[in-house]
């Protein structure tokens, strides 16, 4: 349970607000102080031990599984699994990116996403998706050291440029949660003052390296604990959730993929907050019952989608007949995770000619299995229209809409 304090609130009046709003914001406010966790005892009732233990060992299978598809790619194409599994793993990273962002509001669908990745046209949601992509990714590539560092880098790829944010740098200001509140003192929830941020942090550093504690019950403590602390002035929510994935790494419950839990919490955004809530008035059932319930569903969800792309792709496969090393069945795999391109694209993922490039997407084309969206000959680009719809279809699953 969080403790609170008083702190004095100096700030002008907002000449735009009532002046009942005013009067409201006037005077000291109070601030959450979060417990230390650091060394906490963790009583968890058994029935939901085991249920969170059930959903390791399916997160697991599930990422044993995906390399099992690659494995069967392989043999039937002769070429090295590599070339599959980090498709798949790279869907699975945008897919996950993508509920994480949509959770906070942020929504961009499969086609806007995929011409984002390549710099063509696309709006300023499917740009912030695209950078929570690249922040899921720096947690994932640091989980060896989970530190503090750890957590600005992320937070750093998240918010680039954007210096309202403050990349990179934990915030120095009050921060209050509720979006209609004009000070902190009418907030539905008020994080630390500033100058307990960093000590609360590291405070959860040393929990989060604890070995003695449940995999998942750890993961959803050290989320709630996270958010709670909210050590940034903006993205505080998505880079929490990549805090859940580079644990799932350091653990070793994943090895290649970045399982889209977010997308699980997505389908019940109402009972993921209220967990929050929970979890800072004292109760921690709440918010470890939801991550178990994400996690059984993103798997679900996770294992449709991955079918519905070895359909897409044995189909591909069948109706191509480029013979097999050539550019355009090299573009394949590719395909899988980047389902929109360019010639250029082309020409640097697959290290050939321009020509080369252009007779590739050409057979492609021929094949059914790319359409062009313009008919502008500089910047054309081609999508594929199956892996669209596939991720289009697992989107619609868990109620996000693009």
């Amino acid at each position: 349970m969080v403790g609170w304090e008083a702190h004095p609130w100096h700030r002008e009046s907002d000449h735009g607000a009532s002046r009942r709003q005013q009067l409201a914001a006037r005077g000291p406010y109070e601030a959450a102080v979060p417990a230390a966790i650091a060394g906490a005892g963790v009583v968890v009732p058994n029935g939901l031990l085991a249920e969170a233990e059930d959903a390791v060992q399916e997160i697991t299978r599930f990422d044993a599984e995906i390399t099992a598809f690659a494995e069967r790619r392989a043999a039937t194409d002769g070429d090295d699994n590599t070339s599959e599994l980090a498709p798949l793993a790279s869907v699975l990273l945008r897919t996950e990116s993508a509920s994480s962002s949509e959770i906070e509001g942020v929504t961009a669908g499969a086609r806007a996403l995929a011409l984002a990745a390549i710099d063509a046209k696309a709006g300023p949601n499917a740009q912030l998706v695209t950078a929570n992509v690249a922040a899921m990714q720096r947690a994932v590539e640091l989980a060896d050291d989970i530190s503090v560092e750890a957590i600005l880098a992320a937070h750093r790829a998240l918010h680039g440029s954007q210096a309202y944010a403050a990349p990179g740098q934990l915030r120095d200001l009050q921060v209050w949660i509720g979006s209609n509140a004009l000070s902190p003192h009418t907030a539905s929830f008020v994080p630390p003052h500033p100058s307990r941020v960093a000590a609360a942090l590291d405070d959860l550093m040393v929990f989060v390296q604890r070995v003695d504690l449940p995999v998942l019950v750890q993961v959803a403590l050290a989320h709630a604990q996270f958010e709670t602390i909210h050590p940034f002035n903006d993205g505080n929510g998505r880079t929490g959730r990549t805090l859940v994935h580079a644990m799932l790494r350091h653990s070793g419950v994943t090895r290649t993929l970045t399982v889209p839990v977010s997308a699980g919490l997505l389908t019940d955004t109402t009972g993921y907050f209220r967990a929050l809530t929970d979890y800072r008035e004292g109760y921690i059932e709440t918010i470890i019952r939801q991550f178990v319930n994400a996690s059984f569903r993103a798997i679900s969800n996770g294992r449709e989608l991955v079918d519905d792309l070895e359909r897409v792709y044995g189909a591909w496969s069948e109706q191509l007949t480029s013979r097999r090393g050539s550019a355009a069945r090299r573009l394949l795999p590719h395909l899988l995770s980047q389902p929109a391109v360019t010639v250029a694209h082309v020409e640097a993922v697959t290290g050939v000619a321009l020509s080369a490039a252009q007779r590739a997407i050409e057979q492609l084309e021929a094949a059914g299995i790319v359409t062009r969206t313009n008919e502008n000959r500089r910047n054309r680009v081609w999508i594929a229209p199956d892996v669209i719809e596939a991720l289009d279809a697992f989107a619609e699953r868990v109620g996000r809409r693009g």
